[in-house]
């Protein structure tokens, strides 16, 4: 199992955040499903402030680019994507239209 750790800065707006962790304890099915189906195995996303973690574990099949056209497909995934941007923003230093940028590893015990 492969684990990748991505970053991901919020709108720093408390009304905003809250409605976003909201979402988050109920995703929608669809979405629940276009992430297991591309062979992530765990996902787990951490806050502080405004700052988001986002923990992946994924499976020796999981392909990144085959699960960004497959989300390009899914209606119901680009409906959630374009509701998370609201409350999202890149980190700085993201490259243009990037949401979440995977972290580099500097650390393992």
């Amino acid at each position: 199992m492969i684990k990748y750790c991505l970053a991901l800065d919020l709108v720093d707006d408390p009304k905003l955040i809250a409605e976003y962790v909201a979402y988050h304890k109920e995703v929608w099915p669809e979405i629940i499903l276009s992430i297991k189906s591309a062979g992530i195995e765990n996902m787990e996303i951490y806050r502080f402030k405004n700052r988001l973690m986002m923990v992946m574990e994924v499976s020796d099949s999981y392909d990144a680019a085959k699960k960004a056209a497959a989300d390009f497909e899914n209606e119901k995934v680009q409906e959630w994507e374009r509701l998370m941007w609201k409350y999202q923003q890149a980190v700085p230093g993201a490259k243009a239209g990037d949401k979440w940028v995977m972290m580099e590893k500097i650390f393992e015990l």
